[in-house]
């Protein structure tokens, strides 16, 4: 069935254009496997399918992961033609100019388009913190090592918490491989900051005095790691696009320095932890100075990293196909006053400009049209499949091993 199930797919991708999404990872076991997924348009829908897993024998190389794909392209009898674009992490062995895998895969299909996974770029500008900032987040990890790497500590902080009738009673790991788990790292451990405290008061006085000393960077980065992982959750999802992309990243990039604007100003409403310290007159001028400055070399990092999500420039006619067509592309204005005068089209503008463009009528009645909109709807923003199915097998294998162990 399953076989049946992969002839059918392949079928459809033989004769359609659609976007991929890959990567590799290493299991527990120091296998690598290699996820793709493609995404097409059937029926005037925009699907999602699960192209192959397979295992990296060798190493992780570009040229190892594009000869896999070729193998199975090739097997298939997929064109590479059909590749709209391609979405992937930014690591060497995938974005390399030289040897990463989309340089191997741009030989065989050189208008495709590559796109950086943008969680993985949103991570990489969290990532980037002050001296101070980062020694501070050091406190911070200590303090949650030290109880949550010794049972006994574990224990005992897990005691204290039931005693002062805490909300929660343990502490999160805080782990670099998992992107932003700061922001939950964070958000728990200042919820339970007072009985950390008590807890290392016998234990600890040197981590103790820091903790307070750094209060104010800890509130703060709590509160700026939540606002990442609420755009973290946008940037997920099976529907999302280019153009949805642009909104998420382009709101969140101007905030930033609305943030340095109001935080100049003393207001701090809108970083609630921060705030409450305001009102216990704990936030200094020189914390105001480094928050500022932090949020200023975010907004440069932000332009910097997307800058292409950023410039992008998405055609009014795409929202509404039926304003004027004189702002339109001159090679394009033909079809927009065709389309437009086409009555049977505006009712299905009611359902909004996604289902609207994808009407298989479409490509075939406004090629130009859809030449351009395709290339917005149709490509994988980010690598969140592939990353949700190593996720899914990571924990199958966990469930397995444990079975086996017991």
């Amino acid at each position: 069935m399953a076989k049946d199930v992969e002839d059918a797919l392949c079928s459809l991708l033989r004769k359609t254009e659609f976007s991929l999404q890959l990567d590799e990872s290493t299991l527990p076991g120091n296998e690598a496997l290699l996820l793709a997924y493609v995404r097409f348009i059937k029926d005037g829908n925009l699907v999602q399918e699960l192209l192959f897993a397979k295992e990296l024998v060798t190493d992780t190389k570009g040229e190892s992961t594009f000869l896999v794909l070729k193998a199975f392209f090739t097997e298939n009898k997929i064109p590479f033609s059909n590749i709209m674009s391609v979405a992937t992490d930014g690591g060497p062995s995938m974005t390399g100019s030289q040897r990463g895998f989309i340089a191997y895969l741009k030989q065989v299909a050189p208008d495709i388009l590559a796109v950086h996974c943008v969680i993985h770029r949103q991570h990489l500008v969290a990532k980037r913190l002050s001296a101070r900032l980062n020694r501070s987040l050091q406190y911070v990890i200590t303090a949650i090592n030290k109880i949550k790497s010794r049972s006994l500590n574990d224990r005992l902080f897990r005691q204290l918490c039931e005693q002062n009738d805490e909300q929660y009673n343990r502490l999160l790991l805080h782990t670099e491989v998992r992107r932003l788990s700061k922001g939950d790292c964070l958000s728990r451990f200042y919820r339970l900051f007072e009985t950390v405290l008590e807890f290392f008061e016998e234990h600890d006085a040197s981590l103790v005095e820091n903790l307070k000393k750094f209060e104010c960077d800890i509130a703060y980065l709590c509160d700026l790691y939540s606002k990442f992982n609420e755009m973290n959750l946008l940037l997920q999802g099976d529907d999302l696009n280019l153009i949805r992309t642009k909104a998420v990243i382009c709101a969140f990039h101007s905030k930033l320095l609305l943030f340095k604007r109001n935080f100049a100003r003393g207001e701090f409403s809108q970083f609630p932890n921060l705030y409450e310290m305001k009102k216990r007159q704990k936030v200094h001028d020189e914390d105001v100075e480094e928050c500022c400055h932090h949020l200023e070399v975010l907004h440069w990092d932000f332009t910097e990293r997307f800058e292409d999500v950023i410039s992008m420039e998405i055609p009014n006619w795409v929202f509404n196909p039926f304003s004027p067509a004189d702002n339109a592309e001159l090679n394009l204005q033909e079809e927009i006053i065709e389309l437009q005068m086409n009555e049977q089209m505006k009712v299905k503008l009611e359902s909004g400009f996604h289902a609207f463009w994808l009407q298989p009528v479409i490509a075939d009645l406004y090629p130009g049209l859809w030449s351009v909109v395709k290339k917005l709807l149709v490509p994988f923003p980010s690598s969140y499949l592939v990353e949700k199915g190593f996720s899914v097998v990571i924990d199958l294998l966990s469930k397995k091993r444990n079975r086996l162990q017991q």
